[in-house]
């Protein structure tokens, strides 16, 4: 996110936090749970060793690109749309988060296509 964001595009921010620590919660409160009950030896954990272990299974079983479920949908529903209606969106999304006016967010797509 730049600088020129709408304040709408950072309405989103808080959500993202509060929804990477209820998630942190709860792999801390499954992990109390299930561990020390099943493995002889395994302990309970706090909070930030929670967020560690959603960190660690991130980058081992997601990757950092993003590339998941998610992402491949996105893609998918991209290049299902019309030259049209992908320009649309992508002058909306620049005009919300990506330039300051929309002269500039069509010059940016012009010199993509080139």
């Amino acid at each position: 996110m730049g600088m020129n964001c709408k304040p709408k595009c950072w309405a989103i921010v808080p959500l993202v936090i509060l929804g990477i620590g209820a998630l942190g919660w709860v792999v801390m409160a499954l992990w109390n749970w299930l561990i020390p009950t099943l493995f002889v030896g395994g302990r309970d954990i706090d909070y930030m060793q929670a967020l560690g272990v959603l960190l660690l299974s991130k980058i081992l079983f997601g990757g950092l690109r993003g590339h998941g479920f998610h992402g491949r949908w996105h893609r998918n529903r991209l290049e299902q749309m019309t030259q049209e209606e992908r320009e649309k969106f992508q002058t909306g999304m620049r005009s919300c988060c990506g330039s300051k006016n929309k002269q500039e967010a069509s010059c940016s797509t012009e010199a993509h296509t080139d």
